[in-house]
């Protein structure tokens, strides 16, 4: 266990310890969150965004790069085919800025959204009679 004592100012006086409360804000320091943070916030906002993948398709993944308090994202998706991609990638981009502002009270200055794959359905290719 801790005691927390009191200090004595230049007269002499017994005087209280300093809480963040009676703290000035720019003595009290900086939180600084991690880039992989704020991937996995990235990353879990997309999946919401998308719902259900394919079954074969890799999780969404962000790679995030922050400066100056402002971060750039750029997320990494495989989705089902066919879909309305456009859709699908605007959905994300709204939903990963909402997420990260919400959750991390970063700005988010850039969501670059790249398509890594596309995963047909097994019934559309054999309802058209092909395979490739």
């Amino acid at each position: 266990m801790t005691s927390v004592s009191s200090a004595a100012d230049e007269t002499g006086e017994l005087r209280r310890p300093r809480t963040a409360a009676t703290v000035p804000s720019g003595e009290r320091g900086a939180t600084r969150i991690a880039d992989r943070v704020i991937a996995k916030v990235a990353g879990q906002a997309a999946r919401e965004a998308l719902g259900e993948l394919p079954a074969e398709a890799a999780p969404p993944y962000a790679t995030v790069m922050v400066h100056h308090g402002t971060a750039r994202i750029r997320m990494h998706l495989e989705l089902a085919y066919p879909c309305d991609i456009g859709a699908s990638c605007r959905a994300v981009r709204q939903r990963v800025v909402e997420r990260v502002v919400a959750l991390v009270d970063m700005e988010v200055s850039e969501v670059a959204v790249q398509v890594e794959r596309l995963h047909p359905a097994q019934a559309y290719g054999a309802a058209q009679g092909r395979t490739r």
